[in-house]
């Protein structure tokens, strides 16, 4: 059965009625409907997708979320809720006859607790601002991804995020303890808590990368961690990316966990030395970033380990962080990759998928058969320690059909993914960029599942419609297509 949608059209008329409905919710500027004021919300960080919103809801308070939910139940009206656009996938994308509910003006940090080692704080808190308040006690919120110092921690929440150092201290699934969410229907719901379990159905897991398709949050209880004393990171060089790909999994299979593990290429390398001045060696085909952390004997002994595995996979090259300055020059260039890419190309495309580890070296060498095939770049910077990739496929958007080339690239990747055994996202969610994927990795059973999870919570659909999961018939009428194109597999049910 496919999930049903609002059909209720945009018209200057039904935007009147949103409007005073949401204004008997809100202080008439917390509600924007013109266009100036909508445009900056048109899309979120995956900007070759736009539409503007037929209104902007910015709630203060929790008693306005439920206020605003209310409303737009009535008057059946979807709703997007947004925290800082940063997302990579179109999830905070609107929806033309519906509204975008932003968390932003909730932003306060409620407790800092040391002694249980939590925050509370509320949606719109940035992620680099939780371990900013907690450092005062000599802890920190783990989670890391490249966004942090703008991304929301209800943003996080949505999409299940990530970062550098997630395959040691784990996403946001395993650093939050409790979210408390407003449903569709106005009600509070709180999942989870300050507790290290909670009676019932672990409904916390399954909020946690829903990407906006169950509820709206207004609070999150996050673990804090203590910071370890002492950081160090090694950085090696290869000359050829097998063999650094190699050296990923022999270091996993050596019993070392690292705090971060990072593999980056020669293209993404060039493309950011010249912006971080890192001290990467542009010369090598790969270069491994692995970090240590703990006490200063632990670090040293790790570091001495990780050393040695790296020189029997074929390192040309070892540089280890003398001193924590050095430590966050290796990493800038990791962190600015993105940013970096706009030094050596007009646009580009950030894919996510997730592979096993020892499937990394053969798909390198797949996306690099696939630069060919479409006469595009790719730069590659990603998670090497969990295989989360992020390839960069690069384009000029001013010349025609290169957008088109680029979706189909990264669209065999996500597919390439799924048949060695990945999946097609690892943090950055489904949202519209993958909706179409979906259906390549999963049954229609399965699909009929998701959409069963979605209206148990969400029963009119209003909540960010159209995303994440595809219809039955989308799943149908993809397979017929992939059958005819001869690209990929259609999983049938």
């Amino acid at each position: 059965m496919n999930a049903p949608s609002p059909d209720i059209p945009f018209t200057a008329e039904r935007q009147r009625a949103v409007v005073a409905a949401l204004r008997t919710a809100l202080p008439a500027h917390c509600v924007l409907f013109n266009e100036e004021d909508t445009r900056p919300y048109e899309c979120d960080g995956l900007t070759a997708y736009r539409q503007l919103p037929m209104v902007v809801a910015l709630p203060e308070t929790e008693a306005q979320v439920v206020a605003v939910l209310q409303a737009c139940r009535a008057l059946q009206v979807p709703i997007v809720p947004r925290g800082a656009g940063t997302g990579l996938s179109g999830g905070a994308m609107p929806i033309a006859d519906g509204i975008v509910l932003s968390t932003a003006k909730m932003n306060r940090i409620v407790a800092v607790d040391a002694n249980a080692r939590i925050a509370v704080v509320q949606p719109g808190v940035r992620n680099l601002a939780i371990s900013e308040a907690a450092a005062k006690h000599g802890l920190y919120y783990a989670p890391d991804p490249s966004s942090q110092i703008a991304c929301t921690i209800a943003g996080n929440v949505a999409e299940n995020s990530g970062g550098v150092h997630c395959l040691k201290y784990g996403l946001t699934v395993h650093n939050v303890m409790g979210v408390r969410m407003v449903s569709i229907d106005g009600e509070i719901v709180e999942l989870g808590g300050g507790a290290l379990d909670a009676p019932g159905l672990d409904l916390l897991a399954v909020f946690i990368g829903s990407e906006g398709m169950l509820g709206v949050v207004t609070e999150v209880t996050v673990k804090l961690i203590p910071k370890p004393p002492v950081a160090r990171v090694i950085m090696a060089s290869f000359d050829n990316v097998v063999r650094g790909a190699d050296a990923v999994a022999s270091v996993i299979a050596a019993g070392i966990i690292p705090a971060g593990l990072e593999m980056m290429d020669r293209t993404s390398a060039r493309m950011v030395e010249p912006f971080c001045k890192a001290g990467y060696d542009i010369d090598a085909e790969a270069i491994l970033l692995c970090e240590s952390d703990g006490l200063a004997e632990e670090v040293e002994e790790e570091i001495g380990r990780m050393s040695a595995v790296l020189k029997q996979s074929g390192a040309t090259a070892i540089a280890v962080s003398q001193n924590e300055a050095e430590r966050m020059r290796f990493w800038s260039g990791r962190k600015n990759a993105f940013p970096a890419a706009g030094r050596i190309s007009p646009d580009y495309y950030c894919m996510d998928g997730t592979i096993p580890r020892k499937r990394l070296a053969e798909v390198l060498l797949g996306i690099a058969a696939m630069e060919s095939k479409y006469e595009l770049r790719c730069a590659n910077v990603f998670h090497a320690g969990d295989g989360n990739l992020h390839p960069l496929i690069l384009f000029d958007a001013n010349l025609p059909g290169q957008f088109h080339r680029a979706e189909q690239f990264g669209e065999e990747i996500l597919a390439l993914c799924v048949e060695v055994g990945g999946t097609i996202t690892g943090e950055h969610g489904v949202g519209i960029e993958k909706i179409d994927s979906m259906c390549a990795q999963f049954s229609v059973q399965e699909v009929a599942a998701f959409i069963g999870v979605k209206r148990a919570f969400d029963t009119a659909f209003l909540l960010n419609p159209n995303k994440a999961i595809p219809t039955l018939d989308r799943c149908a009428a993809y397979g017929k297509r992939q059958a005819r194109g001869g690209l990929f597999k259609f999983v049938k049910g």
